[in-house]
């Protein structure tokens, strides 16, 4: 693992990280799937977890077989998934506004890195009322090759300019951590519906419990560097 000598970028995973949204995600694919006959369990869809659209469709149908209506499923699914989001709000995990309020405090760069397309990750940012305070969102439809591949990763801190040695990656999903640790960066696993298994934990530079568990490690951190 690499040594932590400066942080330039720190980068935010959304669904599960900063939202809690991947419960509600589990919820939409199970009531999606059962409309069209299908059982889709949590345990099938936390497995599709950092994967972007194009991996997922691959993912269902080693699952369910090649005739699986993946595209109709997800529509659906994304339609009651919207519907929560906009009669509910999006729920926002405990400890991201300070967090982002910290990291700007310490001109430190913020990006969203997503799996979620464009659209849908903006709305959820939108709802949140954090859109604007990233310097950058990159989204599973702007790279060719979606998490465990690293490139999301290394688009943000290329369009920022900022060395992948000096980047700290925020996590939930195996996908993810792997994606960053192939970056080169620095991945703080924060996890959500599934602990990494000890093969990724080898791969993370910290893991800890909640993004306040985030702000306050930070804090120890730049004090040291």
């Amino acid at each position: 693992m690499l040594k932590l000598e400066k942080v330039s970028l720190v980068i935010f995973d959304m669904d599960g990280l900063m939202f809690d949204t991947e419960r509600l995600s589990l919820w939409a694919w199970e009531k999606a799937g059962k409309d069209f006959g299908y059982e889709i369990t949590p345990n099938i869809t936390i497995g599709a977890t950092g994967l972007d659209a194009r991996d997922i469709a691959l993912y269902f149908k080693r699952h369910f077989g090649v005739s699986f209506p993946f595209f109709d499923i997800q529509k659906l699914e994304s339609k009651y998934f919207n519907e929560y989001i906009m009669e509910n709000g999006v729920p926002v995990k405990e400890g991201l506004y300070d967090l982002l309020d910290f990291l700007k405090a310490n001109s430190i760069l913020k990006a969203v890195a997503t799996s979620t397309y464009r659209k849908l990750a903006e709305e959820c940012l939108s709802l949140a009322n954090v859109k604007d305070e990233f310097d950058l969102i990159v989204c599973g439809d702007d790279v060719e090759k979606g998490k465990p591949e690293p490139d999301i990763f290394l688009k943000a801190a290329k369009v920022l300019n900022c060395s992948p040695n000096e980047c700290i990656v925020l996590e939930d999903s195996e996908n993810g951590l792997k994606a960053a640790s192939r970056a080169g960066m620095h991945p703080i696993c924060v996890p959500d519906l599934k602990i990494p298994s000890k093969e990724v934990q080898k791969l993370i530079f910290k893991q800890l419990d909640s993004l306040i568990q985030v702000k306050s490690f930070l804090e120890k951190e730049l004090k040291l560097l």
